[in-house]
């Protein structure tokens, strides 16, 4: 399984897809192997460097987070090694603290039995090979099997139409699977098909979509996303 680096136009997207893995396949496990990736996660939250792959941070400080001795430290850093998690990019030396990145690839592949537990939207966004984004003066997109939008001169096919033109991968991945509802006075009210596409919608689209939405049509004042 290829994993592209959780960067460019979908990075938060990628992100919040591997956090959200690592935390279902945590909670799916005894409590003991839920605290090691939870311990992880809190790693990949405060510490790590997306862009460059690096987790750089001292065991003192992972003790202090981690709530936990040294020797605790010492010994789940070197469980995510040898599961092959974490992967040691320069040992400690001479007053450096070591480096370590991501295996992306491995924990996917890991935690893709219990990708169904967080809804049939993540696993089929999940699957799709998603080609990695690279400096250029040329903007690629990820293949989407979703067909453009057309508009109608409605406002919401006004709002997909240029949703997709911006971020096909997004559009397709999301708001394919939203459908308009109508208006409430000034709020303009959406469907999703499930309380996290809801949720995940609102987050991560919510403003982007409010602020397109006032664009076209000034009247609309507030979003709402139902189930």
């Amino acid at each position: 399984m290829q994993v592209a680096k959780p960067v460019g136009r979908s990075a938060s997207v990628k992100k919040y897809d591997i956090l959200s893995a690592l935390a279902a396949f945590g909670l799916s496990q005894d409590k003991h192997v839920q605290r090691q990736v939870l311990r992880l996660m809190a790693l990949i939250t405060t510490r790590y460097n997306w862009q460059k792959d690096e987790l750089t941070i001292g065991q003192n400080e992972i003790a202090k987070l981690w709530a936990c001795d040294t020797r605790t430290v010492k010994r789940e850093m070197s469980k995510f090694r040898a599961s092959g998690w974490l992967v040691e990019k320069r040992g400690a030396a001479r007053g450096r603290v070591a480096v370590h990145g991501l295996c992306l690839e491995k924990i996917m592949g890991d935690t893709k039995p219990v990708w169904e537990n967080i809804g049939p939207d993540f696993v089929a966004r999940a699957e799709t090979p998603i080609e990695a984004e690279t400096p250029s003066n040329v903007v690629k997109f990820a293949p989407s099997r979703v067909q453009a939008p057309s508009d109608d001169g409605s406002l919401w096919s006004g709002i997909c139409k240029s949703f997709y033109d911006d971020d096909p991968a997004s559009f397709a991945a999301w708001l394919s699977r939203l459908d308009p509802v109508g208006r409430e006075d000034d709020r303009f009210v959406i469907s999703a098909p499930t309380r996290f596409h809801a949720n995940y919608v609102e987050s991560h689209f919510g403003d982007r979509l409010l602020r397109e939405m006032r664009r076209l049509d000034p009247t609309v004042r507030t979003l709402r996303i139902v189930h």
